[in-house]
């Protein structure tokens, strides 16, 4: 199963976890679908490390606000 594949099946049974997309071998079409698809990113190997870390936090942000779990205090 591809991971556009798994989005494709989280998304129809309603599972709304964050996704976030790496890929040594995606391209535009791959990206554009996947985005279109509510993934949160979509990295291409090689990618800064910084940006992934980046890239989690904020998605854990916004699903937890989302779940209302979100305490900025933390």
């Amino acid at each position: 199963m591809s991971g556009i594949e798994l989005q494709a099946k989280l998304k129809a049974d309603r599972c709304r976890i964050p996704i976030i997309f790496i890929t040594a071998h995606g391209d535009a079409k791959m990206r554009i679908q996947a985005m279109r698809d509510g993934a949160v990113e979509f990295l291409t190997k090689p990618f800064d490390n910084s940006v992934l870390l980046e890239t989690v936090h904020a998605a854990v942000e916004d699903y937890a606000k989302a779940l209302g779990l979100w305490n900025s205090n933390l």
